[in-house]
């Protein structure tokens, strides 16, 4: 709130009591409570005073699960031209119904659930709170075409026992993102649902989609082919492309990209870099994602790890993602996070945190050697911890800044 510099806070008592009520707020930031309102009949119509492309339509805050959050200045050609290059990307119509179960401070349920839908005219339900067994609910009553969610919303939904396949059938795209697809939920959906479970990519900084799979246009492990008018780049450590199927730190170019961190000129400056774009020779911007990735010789992207997150172990590079996978796939292991130890002779260590299905039981040494079976020795953890649930963004996403060695 102070970060931002805002001085009126629109909202209900149900959401000042989450925070605590009114009297927590920093002095001189006003409440307009929405249920005091006279709401005697639809206001008058008003068309919106024309904004310019370049300027700035809102204030996103990145999740800030590796650090601080930073707030992304999104103008209305990023938003708008993010929208327009997803319809033609998807064939989305009018006659398509979304599921709505993400917040809409979130860039991912902002643009693809309220603005997508608006913009072409098709029909948005939403959920209030995300509850599985009511989400299930809502996809029988209103068979929606489109749902989009994190993946732990949708290990969630495995959870609801009474769910069928034939609950799912309506649903021509179920795209995952905000975080990467563990295989084992993937693989359930197939199992249980028949239900593929398609990737997406993108960032807040980037409006935020720049790929997204299509039933026609997958690959295993892809987050997919990148949308109209935007560009995809892997690079090495010294910002120059890489071959097909080299991993690289991901660039972006596009209209999608931010305008900037609000107040922050040396961040801002930090993530933007003008390269020749490969193909045509003409310089661009790029945005430097800090997401490490491969693009193959069809153009698909795949995205295999964050590059602060990455761990040098005795010299070797390696990607927490690839050692969460294996957990993941162990019977007793609902999720996991794998952050690096400080070691004085390698380096770095792995080290792991997991969130334990209900009515297993926890067993660090059956872990290590189920890790030893799947993994190079030096990829397996020194050590597993239990925690009763992983530190998480509201969206659901890790919060890797809130776990320590």
């Amino acid at each position: 709130i102070l970060d931002s510099g805002i001085d009126l806070v629109i909202t209900v008592p149900a959401m000042l009591e989450h925070i605590g009520g009114a009297e927590v707020l920093p002095d001189g930031i006003r409440t307009l409570d929405l249920t005091a309102l006279d709401r005697d009949g639809p206001p008058p119509l008003r068309w919106p005073a024309f904004h310019a492309r370049d300027e700035m339509a809102v204030i996103l805050y990145t999740s800030g699960t590796s650090g601080l959050p930073k707030g992304a200045i999104l103008s209305h050609g990023n938003l708008s031209s993010n929208v327009d290059a997803a319809i033609r990307h998807a064939s989305i119509t009018p006659g398509d119904t979304f599921l709505g179960v993400l917040p809409q401070f979130h860039s991912f349920g902002l643009t693809d659930l309220t603005l997508l839908p608006l913009r072409v005219g098709a029909t948005a339900v939403y959920a209030a709170r995300f509850v599985p067994r009511k989400v299930v609910e809502l996809i029988r009553k209103h068979r929606p075409d489109i749902v989009m969610a994190v993946p732990s919303m949708y290990g969630a939904l495995l959870s609801v026992k009474e769910a069928v396949a034939a609950d799912f059938t309506s649903i021509r795209f179920a795209i995952s993102g905000g975080e990467p697809l563990p295989d084992a939920t993937a693989q359930a959906y197939l199992d249980r649902f028949g239900l593929q479970l398609l990737e997406g990519y993108g960032l807040t900084e980037t409006s935020p989609c720049t790929n997204w799979a299509t039933p026609d246009r997958n690959r295993p492990h892809s987050v997919g082919l990148p949308l109209p008018g935007v560009t995809n780049l892997v690079v090495d450590d010294h910002d120059r492309p890489v071959s097909p199927g080299t991993d690289g730190e991901i660039f972006v170019a596009g209209p999608n990209l931010m305008q900037g961190y609000y107040r922050m000129p040396e961040a801002t400056a930090q993530v933007f870099v003008n390269l020749a774009d490969p193909a045509t020779g003409n310089r661009r911007r790029y945005f430097r994602t800090g997401d490490i990735g491969r693009i193959d010789r069809d153009g698909y992207l795949y995205v295999t790890g964050r590059k602060k997150e990455m761990l040098i172990i005795g010299g070797e590079n390696v990607f927490p993602r690839e050692i969460e996978e294996v957990l993941n796939r162990h019977d007793a292991v609902q999720d996991s996070a794998v952050i690096g130890k400080t070691d004085g002779m390698r380096g770095e260590l792995p080290l792991a945190f997991v969130e334990i299905r209900e009515g297993a039981s926890f067993d660090e040494a059956a872990l290590r050697s189920w890790c030893r079976d799947h993994l190079a020795a030096y990829k397996v953890p020194r050590e597993i911890r239990v925690m009763d649930t992983l530190p998480r963004t509201p969206t659901g996403k890790i919060l890797r800044r809130m776990l320590s060695a």
